[in-house]
């Protein structure tokens, strides 16, 4: 179960431990406008933390501790441009220049620094996610939240004293070199690492990136500079508006990325939204604008975007199948199968394109056509196993065909691969029906009714045998549980439901379900003659 939040209402650190408390192993995603983060937990323990668009700081903590030459660091990144499946400490690690034990140390280190600085925020939201785990990550360290709650609240206390001479990070300062020789002050390590900095060129963000050190040192090392006269303010860094660049459009794309793996769908929205804007040649933008339609069930939209994506003289297949999926949901299944045909042409061994494409061809009552595809996807699919809705596909396919004995194969597997399945198992039973196993679809129904309840037609089914055994007091039960479940499931729902209430001389509910009956059906003729019977007898 996710828990979401506002950091007005709840503070970090109350989330925090709420998590630590009850011991919840999963993801908790911080977004605060154009900043997002993660912290994973393990049995409310912290084992991973990281901030989007934050400049990786451990190359530079190991140069600065000593640990690597800058021209380790130098190679590991040369290295990590051709290898991104690994992250620069596994590279660092592979070079020889440090031992996984040190390498961890660090990792601890930098993991601490992400936690102190999200602690400070005040404002955005939290969502936890519970089960999921950091991505390609193998160091992973295993940290008491309550030791890193007390140092990031005395943080919080310096950073608010900080933030009085420091209130953003577009501040420009410079160093009064007279004032310095004169004075001969003893300096921390951190203001002598800025002194050279802090040359009146140069914003508070870029005397993070440059020095190597974290926010919180370098805003304490420069509020000590600044209360003590040693360096003031010359400008700021946005009095000028910067042009488009790549940067700052990777990261708009990184934050959307980031949002919409953390199901933060309408954030993933506004960021892709400003890539579009900001470079409207950008294939990912409407590409990922599709997905969230997807998700959000807004068909039109996502064929759109999806159209759009796949506008360039090679568009990638998944963009092609995804369109395909959206025009498919909108029920307009000529131009479906044109885009899957398209996909199926530029990724011939993607199984789930080929499937896709069987389906279509199944809503479009081509069902030899179907079978093909289907055919076609098992040898894709080579030793895995096909997708429950394979299954589906296979035995609405055989159906059509009236391949009763295939069809039945179909349901049996499917049933047997997917016992939780409700749906498979609802097919299934309704071919046994039509085999006359009574008592064999009357079982499958009723376990396909534990394992999802929700479905109405499983009620329904299930209602119908029991009607033709003479149940009907069960019958009634389970064709009532379908019509709260679906109220317009059909009508010869309410046509039993009213010969139920009949039997049972109950004439009025039998008036008011075979009135629904004519409603749903004005030609239902035997419920209007039923109608009348109760009108003569008045």
């Amino acid at each position: 179960m996710a828990i979401k939040g506002s950091l007005k209402e709840a503070s970090l650190p109350d989330v925090i431990q709420l998590l630590f408390m009850g011991r919840r192993t999963g993801c908790l995603a911080l977004a605060d406008r154009h900043n997002f983060g993660t912290i994973y937990f393990e049995e409310g323990h912290i084992i991973y933390a990281a901030i989007v668009n934050r400049r990786d700081r451990l190359g530079d903590i190991l140069v600065r501790s000593g640990r690597i030459t800058a021209e380790q660091l130098e190679n590991a990144i040369n290295q990590q441009e051709g290898d991104r499946e690994h992250k620069l400490g596994e590279i660092i690690v592979q070079l020889g220049a440090l031992t996984r034990e040190q390498l961890e140390s660090y990792m601890r280190l930098q993991i601490e620094e992400a936690v102190y600085y999200l602690i400070t925020w005040i404002s955005g939201t939290f969502n936890f996610e519970a089960g999921v785990r950091p991505e390609r990550e193998d160091f992973l360290v295993r940290i008491n939240p309550e030791y890193l709650l007390l140092e990031g609240a005395r943080r919080v206390d310096e950073w608010s004293l900080i933030e009085k001479k420091v209130p953003s990070f577009d501040l420009i300062f410079a160093v009064d070199q007279a004032h310095i020789g004169e004075s001969a002050p003893e300096l921390s390590r951190g203001q002598q690492v800025l002194l050279p900095l802090l040359d009146g060129t140069r914003d508070v963000q870029q005397l993070i990136d440059e020095s190597g050190m974290v926010e919180f040192e370098v805003g304490k090392a420069l509020f000590g500079l600044i209360t003590a006269g040693f360096a003031h303010r010359v400008g700021t860094s946005t009095a000028a508006a910067a042009p488009v660049n790549d940067g700052r459009v990777d990261e708009h794309r990184n934050l959307g990325v980031a949002f919409y793996k953390a199901a933060m769908l309408d954030e993933a929205l506004r960021e892709f939204r400003r890539v579009a804007e900001l470079r409207p040649e950008d294939a990912s933008a409407p590409f990922y604008l599709g997905l969230i339609a997807l998700r959000q069930a807004r068909w039109d939209e996502a064929a759109e975007a999806f159209r759009q994506a796949a506008a360039g003289p090679a568009p990638r297949p998944a963009a092609l199948h995804n369109l395909g999926f959206a025009l498919e949901r909108l029920g307009r299944l000529d131009e479906s199968e044109a885009a899957y045909g398209d996909a199926a042409g530029r990724s011939r061994e993607d199984p789930r394109i080929m499937l896709a494409w069987g389906v279509v061809a199944l809503k479009r009552g081509e069902y030899q056509v179907a079978q093909g595809r289907l055919a076609r996807t098992v040898e894709l699919l080579g030793s895995k196993p096909s997708p429950a809705l394979w299954y589906w596909a296979s035995t609405l396919a055989s159906a059509g065909l009236n391949d009763q004995a295939g069809a039945l194969r179909a349901a049996k597997a499917g049933a047997a691969a997917y016992p939780a399945s409700a749906v498979l198992q609802n097919n299934l039973a309704v071919l046994l029906e039509l085999t006359g196993d009574l008592p064999g679809a009357e079982t499958v129904l009723r376990t396909a009714l534990v394992e999802d309840p929700s479905l109405p037609q499983i009620s329904k089914n299930l209602a119908d045998i029991l009607y033709r055994n003479g149940r009907f007091e069960e019958a009634r039960e389970a064709y009532e549980r379908a019509a709260k479940l679906a109220p317009d499931l059909g009508d010869d729902l309410y046509f039993k439901l009213g010969n139920i209430a009949y039997k049972r001389r109950d004439t009025a509910r039998a008036r008011e379900s075979w009135s629904q009956a004519t409603s749903l059906n004005p030609g239902h003729e035997l419920a209007r003659a039923n109608l009348d019977m109760l009108d003569m007898a008045q």
